[in-house]
């Protein structure tokens, strides 16, 4: 007999007026009763989401990632259903016609039904740029804040990245991997599905060695996807300052030929910036992750302005934070097929009076994507949600374009579009069920957690 979630119409007007502090789902919690001790079903059980309220398919409409009004093409279908099999979308149109349907009418008993009583169903959110490899919060550098320091004399004080240090190179792979672990159950819970995750912390070859094993450690056994990248370049460790010639060529020579021999990471990421890493310095370390066919990414333009004219020519995935940059390289990058990544938990947290001028970015044709920045630092939120409400608020978007920026661009972001970011028959059958009547309370609400249930790979998540 098939397992059906009943209509919660009641509890959903209990949990609106109490909200949730947990980040558990409970609207549709009844589900957990059949299920087995892991708290998800198996991705080969074939699953049928109804009677939803309005589903965000963010089906395609042009090769490519989306820019301009394009971002705000939601492909809504209203009293929609969704067709799970074998972790894949295999129909998605009208509740109706799934409950006429023979094929499913003959296979009633072998699926698992959730009826999603009129709630709001989208893709899974596909969070591109978070630092999940830490091991504690940065306590010292929040007070010194709050009392009027900033980023840079942090940093300069012996706060900042470097700061993290240790307790990377001191952790287990296990303790490490059981911190990023717990992020990714975090994000899931908040209705993310996909995931960058970044090293960093450790810079050193053994410690961020260590760092991207640990990350694989915890993809193995989390359902949702995550992607990997070396950011060896984050910062030049303390015992390399007064020699960062030769953590360059550390990084060149040694960490990203292991990383690519062993296949720890698609992607090579580098912190351009004052601070961090010159132009040049980066070309060079871009130069060697194309060598050994790896991909790039860069942080860029988040305390400085940098030219992106020569790193363009590597064809980078995506540039993230953006805060400074010119009408001319806005234009090149607009006419590339690297994604800018906006992050203003960064600038939320870090009390930036500024934000990343996003409709700028819009108006120009670049491609934009929303991800958390998740990290102990600048940005330490798990919550895609509370980062498409700071995009709305503070960077003008809509809560469509900023949902477009958190699901299918973030999918672009990471070269994963073909797998990723939309509803529509033969991709994963990554979903999210929010607590909501209108996709536009997703933004709206905020310091709650609307996000009822998350699917990932067909797998229904706690």
């Amino acid at each position: 007999m098939a397992e059906c979630l009943p209509n919660h119409g009641e509890d959903r007007s209990r949990n609106r007026s109490q909200g949730k502090e947990t980040g558990q789902p409970r609207a549709l919690q009844c589900l957990s009763v059949a299920l087995p001790s892991t708290h998800r079903l198996k991705s080969s059980q074939p699953l049928l989401l109804a009677n939803i309220g309005q589903l965000l398919t963010l089906r395609s409409i042009l090769a490519g990632p989306r820019r301009g009004p394009e971002l705000s093409e939601l492909g809504i279908i209203e009293d929609a259903a969704v067709l799970c099999l074998g972790g894949k979308i295999v129909s998605v149109g009208k509740s109706k016609d799934a409950h006429r349907d023979p094929w499913l009418k003959k296979n009633r008993g072998k699926i698992t039904e959730i009826d999603c009583a009129g709630r709001v169903v989208l893709p899974g959110f596909v969070d591109s740029h978070t630092h999940p490899a830490f091991v504690a919060p940065r306590l010292v550098d929040f007070e010194k804040r709050i009392s009027g320091a900033t980023y840079e004399e942090i940093a300069e004080a012996g706060g900042g990245i470097r700061s993290s240090i240790e307790g990377v190179r001191t952790a287990s792979k296990k303790q490490l991997a059981g911190d990023v672990l717990a992020a990714l159950h975090e994000m899931a819970a908040h209705g993310t599905t996909t995931v960058e995750a970044k090293s960093g912390y450790g810079l050193s070859l053994e410690s961020e060695i260590k760092s991207l094993e640990a990350i694989q450690n915890a993809a193995h056994v989390w359902p949702g996807t995550v992607v990997t990248t070396l950011l060896g370049a984050h910062v030049v460790p303390p015992e390399f300052r007064e020699q960062r010639a030769k953590y360059v060529d550390l990084i060149c020579d040694q960490m990203i030929p292991v990383t690519a021999k062993r296949k720890l990471a698609q992607f090579v990421d580098v912190f351009c910036d004052r601070g961090a890493f010159t132009l040049l310095e980066t070309e060079k370390i871009f130069a060697a992750a194309t060598d050994n066919k790896l991909e790039t990414r860069a942080h860029v333009g988040q305390l400085s302005f940098t030219s992106l004219r020569a790193l363009l020519n590597f064809g980078p995935a995506t540039f993230d934070h953006l805060d400074h940059i010119t009408d001319e390289d806005l234009t090149q990058l607009a006419t590339s097929d690297t994604i800018a990544t906006l992050v203003p938990g960064a600038n939320h947290f870090l009390g930036l009076r500024t934000f990343p001028n996003a409709r700028q970015f819009i108006a120009a044709g670049a491609a934009v994507a929303l991800a958390t920045d998740y990290n102990p630092g600048s940005s330490p939120t798990t919550s895609i949600p509370f980062v498409l409400s700071l995009a709305c608020t503070h960077m003008k978007m809509t809560p469509a374009e900023a949902i477009s920026a958190g699901t299918i661009n973030g999918a672009w972001a990471l070269r994963m579009a073909t797998r990723k970011g939309s509803i529509e028959p033969g991709k994963d059958a990554d979903l999210a069920i929010f607590d909501v009547a209108d996709y536009r309370e997703i933004a709206y609400w905020f310091g709650v957690n609307r996000c009822d249930m998350t699917i990932a790979g067909g797998a229904v998540l706690e």
